[in-house]
Parts: C-alpha cells; sequence; structure tokens
C-alpha cells in the first residue's frame, strides 16, 4: 500500500513538471530531493522499497514479463561504473535546465525510467538496474553504510543472487565491499573520495534559465569536477598518511563530508538564503527569519552527520533482511548454483545479513 501511495505521489509530480511547470519544480526539486539524502542515510531500506522508479522498473518481474538473464560480475561492475557516469553527468545539468524547465525535467526522468524498464524486462531483479546503472544507486552506497533499521525486503521473492555482492541484504554495504575490478574500484573512488568536492563545487555554480545555461556548460560542469579533483587528491593524501587501517574510517568521513556539504547549503537555500538568492527556494523568507538562522541549520547538521558517520558506533545492519533462498537455486547440501558467467558467491566479509526471528 505504501508503495502504491508513494508511486502515485511520483506520478503526480511527473504529471505536474508538465502541466504546472512551477509546482512540479518546487515539489520534484525542492521538496522531494532535498529529503532524499537524509533518507538514505537514515533508512536506505525504506527507499529502496518506496522508490518509484524503481517499483516501475521492476513491474515486469512482477508481472512476469522479465526474461531473467543472469548478469556475470563482470558486467555488474561495469554497470556501477555506468551509475556513477550517469550521476555525475546529470546532476550538473540542473543548473544548465532542469532545476528551472518542467518539462525538461520531466522528459529526463522519463528517459530513465524508460531505460530501466528497458534492462529490468531483461535481467533479474534489481541485478542490472537499482543495484547497478540507477544513478541513484551510488549514492546510496555512499550514504546507506549505517542504516539506522534493517527493514523488509518489498520487491524482492526468494532470493535468487542475481547480484554476487546483494546491496539490500550487505551488512555496512559501502562503494568499497568486494568491489574486485577495475570498474566498481573506480566508480567507488570516486564517490568515495571525490563526491564530497563534486556537492561542494554543484553550489558554487547559479540555475540558468530561458535556455542560457547551455553557453555556462564549461562552469556548469567545471565547477563540480575541478572540486571533485581537490577532494580525491585530499583522499588520497589523507588515506596515506592515516594508512590501511584507518581505511574505513577515511570513507565514513568523506562520506559524512558529502551529505554535511549537502545541507550545509541546500537547508539554507529552501528559504532564500542561498549563496545565490532565490535558486532553490521553496519559500523565501529572508526577511522573516533571523540573519543567524543558516548558521544554526549548518552547525547542528554538520555536527548530525560527523557523529552519524564518524562517532556512532557501527551496528553491523543491512537496508533490509534477506529473502529466504530460492529452493530451486540450491543443490546438494544447500549449495547455491552460480549460473551466471563471471559470478562468484559471497565471501565471508560481504555475507548478507540473515532473517532473524
Amino acid at each position: 500500500m505504501v508503495q502504491v501511495l508513494v508511486w502515485c505521489v511520483g506520478a503526480a509530480i511527473l504529471s505536474a513538471l508538465i502541466v504546472t511547470p512551477r509546482i512540479g519544480i518546487h515539489a520534484f526539486w525542492n521538496v522531494l530531493i532535498p529529503v532524499a539524502p537524509a533518507l538514505l542515510a537514515l533508512a536506505p531500506g525504506i527507499w529502496r522499497n518506496v522508490c518509484p522508479m524503481g517499483s516501475t522498473a521492476l513491474l515486469p518481474r512482477h508481472l512476469g514479463r522479465s526474461r531473467r538473464r543472469r548478469i556475470s560480475e563482470a558486467w555488474q561492475a561495469r554497470l556501477s561504473l555506468v551509475g556513477v557516469a550517469l550521476l555525475l553527468a546529470i546532476v550538473p545539468l540542473r543548473h544548465v535546465i532542469l532545476d528551472t524547465d518542467g518539462p525538461a525535467t520531466a522528459l529526463a526522468i522519463g528517459i530513465l525510467v524508460l531505460a530501466a524498464v528497458c534492462v529490468c524486462s531483461v535481467f533479474e531483479w534489481k541485478s542490472a538496474w537499482c543495484s547497478g546503472a540507477c544513478p541513484i544507486h551510488p549514492v546510496e552506497k555512499l550514504y546507506g553504510t549505517r542504516p539506522l533499521l534493517t527493514v523488509s525486503n518489498a520487491h524482492c521473492g526468494p532470493c535468487e543472487r542475481c547480484v554476487a555482492t546483494c546491496p539490500d541484504s550487505t551488512v555496512a554495504m559501502t562503494p568499497q565491499v568486494s568491489v574486485t575490478r577495475t570498474p566498481s574500484r573506480l566508480a567507488g573512488t570516486l564517490m568515495v573520495g571525490g563526491f564530497a568536492g563534486f556537492v561542494f563545487g554543484w553550489f558554487q555554480v547559479p540555475d540558468y534559465s530561458g535556455g542560457e545555461g547551455w553557453s555556462h556548460l564549461a562552469t556548469a560542469y567545471g565547477m563540480p569536477f575541478g572540486w571533485m579533483a581537490v577532494s580525491l587528491a585530499l583522499y588520497a593524501l589523507v588515506g596515506f598518511f592515516a594508512g590501511p587501517k584507518r581505511k574505513d574510517l577515511v570513507a565514513a568521513a568523506f562520506a559524512g563530508a558529502a551529505i554535511a556539504c549537502y545541507y550545509w547549503f541546500r537547508l539554507p537555500a529552501l528559504v532564500g538564503f542561498g549563496p545565490f538568492p532565490g535558486d532553490g527556494a521553496l519559500i523565501d523568507l529572508r526577511h522573516a527569519l533571523p540573519a543567524w538562522l543558516p548558521l544554526v541549520s549548518r552547525g547542528a547538521t554538520t555536527i548530525f552527520f560527523a557523529w552519524w558517520f564518524v562517532g556512532r558506533p557501527l551496528r553491523g545492519k543491512s537496508w533490509s533482511v534477506r529473502p529466504f533462498e530460492c529452493i530451486s537455486e540450491l543443490g546438494a547440501g544447500g549449495t547455491p548454483f552460480i549460473s551466471a558467467v563471471g559470478a562468484t558467491p559471497r565471501s565471508d566479509s560481504t555475507r548478507p545479513a540473515r532473517r532473524t526471528s
């Protein structure tokens, strides 16, 4: 029921982007998107259950219309890099056109949904899109390392072991868990080490309107990617001095820095206190609220996410409870068959959480 409700809300927002663009832009970019990072950090399993794009993409599988092809571990690694590439390509387009053009945003969403449905019509469950090429998935893995709670899996039936390392049921999932191939290693490094700088650089660019943004592509992409390079260099430097034993701590700190940086700018901007007044404002309250409010907001969110990612003990939870094994996939003694070329059983370090009574 919750999935249906959220899907209907998503469909309504998509329609509003076309019919009443101003309302649709506020609903999507200034309400839904600002809430998403916090939800990914606190309860990524809930997001994975109700994501409207994911629910739509998995309809062919739920209706028995998917070809259910297995995907190899090598292609899983490649698709993880595709997801990062899509994320880094789409986000700067917000300044160019998406933040100010409702129909353009609706078109971009429609293209992604169509791609998701096509992919899930061929491959098993979430393997190729929700846990692969989806541009939201890299952020899920970056922010969802320390979930507050583990929820039931609303989509998957009996576990088909469709991915080598299931992000939904692996304890303490991160972009660098079980990265044995070059594309997945690159994707993990870009997100863990570079995303904080990418976010900071993105907020240094104003929104362009009326087609003006196409003449500012160098700025729209140059600022986030330039600061991403700075962040990657800093990540490498800190990692070098911290040593291998503190690798996870450094990764957690950079993940926390990314989401803290987002809310440092985004929350004040919602009420008109952004770096470019009017950009990303849900309602302009600059003349009604005290000037010190942004400082309080920034301090509170930075302290909270520093504690959440670094100061808080790691609880060892997964995003969702792993469904029971599919009996037809088990061999003698309960050993799972691995039918995909290149796929391998999970190691002990990435074994998913078991259902508990």
